[in-house]
């Protein structure tokens, strides 16, 4: 089982559409640690698009996430992940799922869909911010990695 520092060879991160949060996480990552850990995102569904308020505040820390294509769990056919970092309850169980007799860690990471705020464009960039601030001061902290924006 991997422990808090450990920098695995390949990590998937997973959420619901793979529009938002997982690829903001798999970008986060790849910023931080360069080539020296394999990253991807899928969503239990593939959504339409990559969310633009996601690029938009990635952007914003210099990580361009415009070329990202959603795709589903069932698209990735890499299965050689050594980590599956979930972060909604759908993509956990299905996660857990799918590593089912595979030696797969996989950890939760409770994390909102900023997709759902309401309110004017600055109060949704600003619900957006937080996820991807959250995730930024997560993975830092959970793969022991410096550098970016001190959140």
């Amino acid at each position: 089982m991997a422990v808090a520092g450990d920098l695995p060879g390949a990590v998937l991160f997973a959420c619901n559409r793979n529009a938002v949060r997982s690829p903001m996480a798999a970008a986060i990552l790849r910023h931080l640690a360069g080539r020296r850990v394999f990253v991807g995102s899928a969503g239990v569904r593939a959504g339409q698009a990559t969310d633009p308020f996601a690029i938009a505040v990635m952007e914003e820390l210099g990580i361009d996430m415009s070329k990202h294509k959603p795709v589903s769990l069932a698209g990735v056919h890499d299965t050689s992940f050594d980590l599956i970092v979930t972060l909604a309850p759908e993509a956990h169980h299905k996660a857990l799922e799918i590593v089912s007799g595979f030696a797969v860690d996989v950890e939760y990471w409770p994390t909102q869909d900023p997709s759902v705020a309401g309110g004017n464009r600055e109060q949704t960039l600003d619900a957006y911010r937080a996820v991807r601030d959250g995730l930024f001061a997560k993975i830092k902290t959970r793969f022991k990695l410096g550098g970016g924006p001190t959140v």
